[in-house]
């Protein structure tokens, strides 16, 4: 069952990648002293990305507990 724990990582890191991803594209948007509509709409952009890392994150452990749990 290594497989599932080594590829339950590969996942959970992709999904903390996008999670920074999402962190620096909002800071970066922050800083750049947007309007606050057009902050608002770099926002909107970046949460279904975050919510989809979140989403990769929370799998890739699921997995990794799968795959201690087996072996």
């Amino acid at each position: 069952m290594d497989y599932l724990i080594w590829g339950g990582v590969f996942i959970s890191l992709l999904g903390l990648v996008g999670l920074i991803w999402c962190i620096v594209k909002v800071a970066v948007a922050k800083k750049s002293g947007l309007s606050d509509e057009d902050l608002r709409a770099v926002v909107q952009k970046v949460v279904p990305l975050n919510l989809g890392s979140l989403m990769l994150s929370t799998l890739g452990l699921m997995l990794v507990i799968l795959g201690i749990f087996f072996r």
